[in-house]
């Protein structure tokens, strides 16, 4: 690999680790902000249930005292059935509010007070009603008197003003650790966001420069060999498939790339629309809310911030995917090739012995024709290639017939090898040919497992191997890919080191 290769990878490679690192520090803090967030719900709604409950527990203590006085003064029946009302209601009050104190041991210490103190109110209420229906409405009268309902009643709304001061503290602290977390959240979103877009820009720069500097680099080879015509057709041409490699890069890049980024930040905007959502929830402070808001505040917790983050997380592993692929076949372009002498015979036998039970299932079979068996390459290389191709015929055979696979190895020419890989299989449309072997692309019912970078990845071994492969098929009449290799590969790296 030249200087400039090296240096393009080594730059674009950078960029794209620095644009995940952006996007997973993204996703993570998103995350800790919806933990956040539902925490800070569950705690709102608790501490309003107990506000709740303590008010109701007093106003029902009030209402049954209202109803004992009620009747004890106007002597008139229809008091007492708000009394007994207010009486059924205090006892399940009570035994609520006891039940959510319970789960906060900090404050649980007042409960038996409290319970205490209910019980006796009740126990006057109670003896003075049944004074004032057996007829005793002067000793009833003087029971109220003697103040002891009331002073139960001031030590009852102390307590319970206590319980609501703790619930207001706990409301206030949650929302302000919320408006916190939420502040410091938009500015890292929008500062990561800034920082994508610098990514995204200086990949394309670079890419831009690469691309001037092969086409100026063309240029000069054209200026320098015009005697050569044969040779200066071949760099041409070597040339003209790299920039066309660049440009399809620089497209992934700018394109398949970027569309995950657009959706993070896309759903990041309905984060922070179903936030608004949540806080109208929270902030209340008291304050009565519609229906509307409750249901929307609801929706938000239970709908909308869960939908954001699964479309988030689908982004993520997007992203993953593609810049795994484009790792693996940089990996492959910067490995150092090893010519030894192989036997494609050998290879082609190991490799269909490997796949014999997947193709035996159908009650298929394997022909192998060897023409010419030994040439001088490097075989890591040819044993990828071969098993992505067998792989391709086992994953895209037709149901409805045993799946035939024929390898053949010919003489091509005086300085190449050709191995035929045959199969009965689907076959591929012809429009489709070029595009199978473009990163990320792939063709015909998409009823299989897969990235679309297997027989990418293969063009872009057997390029590195000097050859070149092709591909000849029709729908439903199988499919013929052809690989041509050069006999001596290291004839190739020595003109090259």
């Amino acid at each position: 690999m030249s200087a400039t290769n090296a240096i393009f990878m080594r730059s674009t490679l950078l960029m794209l680790a620095v644009g995940a690192v952006i996007l997973v520090s993204l996703i993570a803090s998103s995350l800790w902000l919806v933990g956040r967030t539902r925490d800070t719900f569950s705690v709102v709604v608790e501490e309003r249930t107990i506000r709740s409950t303590s008010a109701d527990l007093l106003q029902a203590l009030t209402d049954a005292e209202t109803g004992q006085r009620g009747y004890i003064i106007t002597r008139q029946n229809e008091f007492l059935t708000p009394y007994d009302n207010a009486v059924n209601r205090t006892e399940t009050l009570m035994s609520a509010l006891e039940e959510q104190l319970a789960r906060h041991p900090e404050r649980a210490h007042r409960v038996p007070q409290l319970r205490s103190l209910v019980q006796s109110k009740l126990k006057e209420l109670s003896a003075t009603v049944d004074l004032a229906r057996s007829g005793r409405w002067d000793e009833a009268v003087s029971v109220v008197r003697g103040g002891f309902g009331k002073n139960v009643m001031d030590d009852v709304r102390t307590i319970l003003d206590e319980v609501r001061n703790d619930a207001d503290r706990s409301l206030n602290n949650g929302v302000s650790a919320q408006l916190s977390a939420s502040t410091w959240l938009k500015w890292f979103t929008l500062g990561g966001a800034v920082a994508i877009v610098l990514v995204v820009g200086g990949a394309i720069a670079i890419i831009i420069q690469h691309v001037r500097e092969l086409s100026e680099a063309r240029n000069e080879v054209e200026v320098l060999n015009r005697g050569l015509e044969e040779r200066v057709q071949e760099r041409t041409e070597d040339l003209i498939q790299a920039n066309q490699e660049i440009q399809r890069f620089a497209y992934i890049v700018t394109h398949d790339l970027r569309a995950p980024l657009v959706n993070v930040m896309g759903f990041t905007a309905e984060l922070d629309t179903a936030l608004k959502a949540l806080q109208t929830y929270v902030l209340a402070d008291g304050d009565s809310l519609s229906e509307q808001q409750i249901a929307d505040a609801r929706l938000a917790a239970a709908e909308d911030l869960p939908e954001a983050i699964n479309f988030i997380r689908s982004s993520t592993r997007k992203m993953d995917g593609l810049i795994n692929a484009i790792l693996k076949i940089s990996r492959d372009g910067r490995r150092q090739l090893k010519p030894e002498k192989v036997s494609l015979k050998e290879i082609i036998e190991i490799t269909a012995e490997s796949v014999h039970h997947q193709i035996a299932e159908s009650d298929g079979r394997t022909d192998i024709h060897i023409a010419v068996n030994e040439i001088i390459s490097d075989r890591l290389s040819i044993e990828q290639i071969l098993g992505n191709l067998f792989d391709n015929a086992i994953k895209y055979r037709r149901p409805d017939q045993p799946l035939i696979l024929s390898v053949r190895t010919v003489q091509d020419g005086r300085h190449f090898v050709r191995i035929d890989i045959e199969d009965n299989g689907r076959g591929i449309a012809e429009e489709d040919h070029e595009r199978v072997f473009e990163l990320f692309r792939r063709s015909g019912q998409q009823d299989q497992r897969g990235e679309g970078i297997g027989l990418a990845h293969v063009r872009s071994l057997a390029r590195n191997l000097g050859g070149e492969i092709t591909v000849k098929s029709s729908l439903g009449a199988g499919s013929t890919f052809i690989l041509r290799l050069p006999m001596d590969l290291s004839k190739l790296v020595r003109s090259s080191a």
